[in-house]
């Protein structure tokens, strides 16, 4: 790994640092029967690749996304429908921003609601970000809410009532055929409250508010090394 870790960027690097961290605290705990959960995006993109290492001594995976679940098999891992695994082990993904007590933002490779349901569905929630991504307060990122096309313009003027101003990321259909309003200026004191005020929006069929399931273990890549941030039990 040596040289290629010496050929990434400074940040590519601590994504990696953390992925292999990740990788490391799950091992001990895999059996040939366990599944383990994978998200999406780059910093999930390099611990499917040290996944690939120890594809050995686990059963299967489960995705969130189409694109993770390619990666998985083109590295000879079995996939699975979530709807057929018998449990899934521990979820492993990244993040685009999170609080001190493991409260986060996800979404910005669109797969938000996939995630949260594979994360829900885990034992185990593991989020892996390099220090960039940790804040006090939640919002600086655009939070990602996934909507019914039909209700794009509803759903906006029910998160401009919330105190945000919503942006259609036009030209992204997610994998369940939806479309991404991306909530602009809109810091978020109380996750808790706020996933749950955004979802009883009418058309809203997730948001990228991961706080009533937060992670478990939030592991941060800085250049002293690898640390874990929080527990949500702590």
């Amino acid at each position: 790994m040596g040289k290629a870790h010496a050929n990434l960027s400074a940040q590519d690097r601590l994504k990696q640092d953390a992925a292999r961290a990740a990788l490391d605290l799950i091992k001990p705990k895999l059996t040939t029967t366990s599944v383990v959960g994978v998200g999406t995006g780059s910093t999930t993109n390099f611990f499917i690749d040290a996944l690939a290492e120890i594809k050995h001594v686990f059963d299967a995976a489960v995705s969130s996304s189409e694109a993770s679940a390619q990666r998985l098999r083109n590295h000879g891992i079995h996939v699975l429908d979530l709807n057929a695994a018998p449990r899934v082990d521990v979820y492993v993904d990244g993040a685009d921003e999170v609080n001190p007590v493991g409260q986060l933002i996800k979404g910005g490779g669109a797969a938000l609601t996939r995630e949260k349901i594979v994360a829900s569905a885990a034992d185990e929630f593991i989020c892996i970000v390099d220090e960039s991504k940790v804040v006090d307060t939640l919002g600086q990122f655009p939070l990602p809410v996934e909507v019914i096309p039909m209700a794009r313009s509803l759903v906006g003027r029910g998160l401009v009532d919330l105190g945000g101003q919503p942006v259609w990321r036009e030209g992204v259909t997610t994998d369940n055929g939806n479309w991404i309003l991306d909530v602009h200026e809109f810091m978020v004191a109380d996750p808790l409250v706020m996933e749950t005020a955004i979802n009883n929006l009418a058309g809203v069929v997730c948001n990228g508010l991961f706080a009533i399931n937060a992670a478990d273990t939030v592991l941060v890549a800085a250049g002293s090394g690898v640390t874990q941030l929080q527990s949500r039990d702590t």
